[in-house]
């Protein structure tokens, strides 16, 4: 298989990365892209501005390969999807050249002639990838390994509690979105009631870019809907966190929380979406209902696309969907303390060998993913596919912690004012927490 190339799913910042780590190896990459355009997904959020800062977005493999083209790697600021895109991705994809492969949609990854269940050479058979363009046409290439970095930007999780879709959420497909409102573009929020679901970064975002519509039109009303009663993590980190910009989103929302500007709704668990007209109601699941609005922004987290893996031999965390050897770390039900450790091969390995899961999708459906994660990642790997064995077992990466202790306790009550992340949290009923500083604060 020396003469097949090693294919790279993906061409976002992880899997484009991967492939600057390969060649400087000697080995030739092959990344399949399913956008028209490189980095097509970080293109779609292009108006969210990132908390890390330029030199926390740029693979080192990446800029040794992009340095012969007169290009300069930004130094300080913390750029917005788009710029991140201008200003490092394309140039990238532009120094990969002909190895980027776009319209190029994964359907399928096997071994040739073998399927899930045949043992007989199974590793000394080349991989095959299966490949449809958005013209129909479909294609097929070999590959000696598989690096899986198709992220989970296109499975968003649903509004509803329960992880499937709540009972009318298809129905009003129309008024539901779940990527981050864009400021610039405010006709469909503006002057209107407008539903947040979600408690991340991804919605902090969204109430940032969402009181900023609402200054500049009167009457846009805005209603923050989460899971859990307030807690101490209940807006981030804050100054604990040691990415302060990931830090200030969380403030940011919770200014917005007690100055009026937000209607935070706690103890909400999505059950149905009735819709009337172009208005939809949700209702909890203790029959609860919201005021009627006029959009919806669901940002419940994202999970792993697992499909195009049917025939491969996993082994995943039953609960994340994650690697297993990663899943025991970034587990949010056990803590998000910044006790997370930088994961390579080791942790990413398959029982299908050569086959690797990176960046986001090595997550599965945690929320807690850094760029440098996967820059950390892909490097290990690499090592590992070009025989370096003892570059692929070394850490080269130091998280930041985030500065919030969110695991374990109980979910109906989590709203313990101390306590570690195993501490369990005292019961207590979820609640409404109105208009004002004093009842935020609660």
């Amino acid at each position: 298989m020396n003469g097949l190339p090693v294919v790279v799913i993906g061409a976002g910042p992880q899997g484009m990365a991967a492939a600057a780590h390969l060649l400087e190896h000697g080995l030739e990459p092959l990344v399949l892209e399913s956008g028209s355009n490189p980095a097509a997904a970080v293109s779609e959020w292009g108006h969210v501005r990132l908390f890390s800062a330029w030199p926390e977005l740029i693979d080192q493999a990446s800029a040794r390969l992009l340095g012969p083209t007169g290009w300069t790697a930004p130094q300080a600021g913390y750029p917005t999807g788009a710029e991140w895109v201008q200003d490092y991705l394309s140039p990238l994809a532009e120094a990969l050249g002909d190895r980027v492969r776009c319209d190029a949609r994964v359907t399928a990854v096997s071994r040739k002639g073998r399927d899930r269940l045949v043992d007989a050479d199974r590793a000394g058979q080349p991989f095959t990838v299966h490949i449809i363009d958005s013209a129909g046409v479909e294609s097929r290439v070999q590959a000696r390994a598989v690096i899986d970095a198709s992220g989970n930007w296109r499975v968003p999780n649903p509004a509803g509690a329960d992880g499937v879709p709540a009972l009318g959420e298809r129905a009003a497909a129309d008024l539901i979105r779940y990527q981050v409102p864009d400021r610039a573009e405010p006709a469909r929020y503006a002057g209107k009631h407008v539903v947040v679901i979600g408690s991340g970064d991804s919605a902090f975002n969204a109430l940032h870019e969402l009181t900023q519509i609402a200054e500049k039109h009167p009457g846009t009303r805005i209603t923050w809907a989460i899971r859990r009663v307030v807690s101490e993590g209940t807006f981030g980190g804050g100054a604990a966190d040691e990415l302060p910009q990931r830090g200030a989103l969380g403030q940011r929302a919770q200014r917005a929380v007690e100055s009026g500007a937000v209607q935070l709704v706690t103890g909400f668990r999505t059950a149905e979406v009735r819709r009337s007209g172009e208005q939809v109601v949700l209702i909890d699941e203790d029959g609860r209902e919201l005021p009627a609005a006029d959009a919806v922004v669901a940002l419940t987290g994202f999970r792993p696309d697992l499909s195009f893996l049917a025939e491969m031999r996993l082994d995943l965390d039953p609960i994340l969907e994650a690697p297993r050897r990663v899943a025991a770390e970034i587990d949010p039900n056990v803590h998000s303390c910044g006790s997370v450790q930088a994961t390579g091969a080791a942790d990413l390995a398959q029982p299908e060998s050569d086959l690797y899961l990176v960046g986001m999708k090595s997550y599965g459906r945690a929320p807690t993913f850094l760029a440098l994660t996967g820059y950390e990642q892909v490097r290990s790997v690499v090592a590992e596919l070009a025989g370096d064995h003892a570059a692929a077992a070394r850490v080269e990466l130091e998280l930041p912690d985030t500065g919030v202790c969110g695991g374990a306790g109980d979910f109906d009550a989590p709203e313990s004012s101390g306590g570690g992340c195993c501490t369990p949290a005292p019961a207590k009923e979820p609640q409404l927490i109105s208009i004002g500083r004093t009842a935020a604060g609660t």
